[in-house]
């Protein structure tokens, strides 16, 4: 199990556990993805001790925060990040958020005005893909509620979560096991794919303004066998999101949990902007 200090603060309503680290004048708060929370940034974090502090948490009900009182809209977990913001990081500003935590940092940042974002495989709300995403979602709830059955039985959870180990260190993939896949976190986990699919109507009809400040979108380039079918249009509109906000876009040669794969290129990407 990973040893890193950490400590709460109640914000927004929320019993918000976090990690901070490394120094400077610029602060990096991280979001992560549905499922995920802050040991995804387990390989990135040591890379940037030298240039920004760093803010890595869980969100409400997952991890070592405490459950929220209602389930969480996508607005909810941005209000919480604001929150969080404005209490830990009075300096600037940069957010990362990756798949899903696109979303909530897209959201955030109409409020924080941060000096720049750093999107990684965030999701697309435009994408045709989510034109017809309510049936995928209920197919993804049923994946999920089997695993949750699963996680009762740990030998079972590190068969399915194998591609984990491979990814991450071994203390990192320990904790992940007593915290992201255990009954409760992968119940929490059915609530953050339903608040993305409540949330893509909202965020098609009021899309967040961008930053006035620099914007970085990596894009994984493949993706696991069940994922690939929508890879080229999930890509095709990430980019064009990079266009209409002029943010510098970058694919990332590897499948989608790129702070996992690719740690050196996220941290490269948040790196340029901390020094801009």
């Amino acid at each position: 199990m990973r040893d890193t200090p950490g400590r709460r603060m109640t914000v927004h309503g929320n019993d918000i556990y976090f990690e901070e680290a490394g120094g400077g004048g610029t602060w990096v708060v991280f979001e992560s993805g549905a499922g995920a929370g802050r040991t995804l940034w387990d390989r990135v974090v040591p890379l940037l001790r030298n240039d920004a502090r760093t803010v890595v948490y869980d969100r409400a009900g997952r991890g070592r925060s405490a459950a929220p009182a209602a389930p969480q809209s996508i607005d909810d977990m941005a209000a919480t990040l604001v929150a969080l913001v404005e209490a830990l990081a009075p300096d600037r500003l940069i957010l990362v958020g990756h798949s899903m935590g696109g979303l909530i940092v897209r959201r955030a940042a109409e409020t924080l005005s941060p000096a720049g974002l750093v999107l990684l495989d965030p999701t697309p709300e435009n994408a045709p893909t989510y034109d017809i995403w309510a049936p995928t979602a209920k197919k993804t709830d049923r994946i999920l509620a089997v695993q949750q059955a699963l996680s009762h039985y740990p030998p079972l959870m590190r068969l399915l979560t194998r591609s984990y180990g491979r990814k991450f260190p071994a203390d990192t993939y320990a904790t992940m096991l007593s915290e992201d896949f255990t009954p409760a976190d992968l119940a929490r986990t059915r609530h953050e794919i339903a608040a993305v699919a409540a949330a893509i109507d909202e965020f098609r009809s009021r899309p967040p303004q961008p930053p006035k400040s620099g914007i970085t979108v990596l894009s994984s380039t493949s993706a696991a066998r069940y994922q690939a079918r929508n890879l080229d249009t999930l890509r095709e509109y990430q980019r064009r999101y990079a266009e209409q906000v002029g943010a510098h876009f970058e694919d990332a040669d590897c499948q989608h949990i790129i702070p996992a794969e690719q740690p050196e290129q996220v941290a490269a990407a948040i790196a340029r902007l901390v020094n801009s």
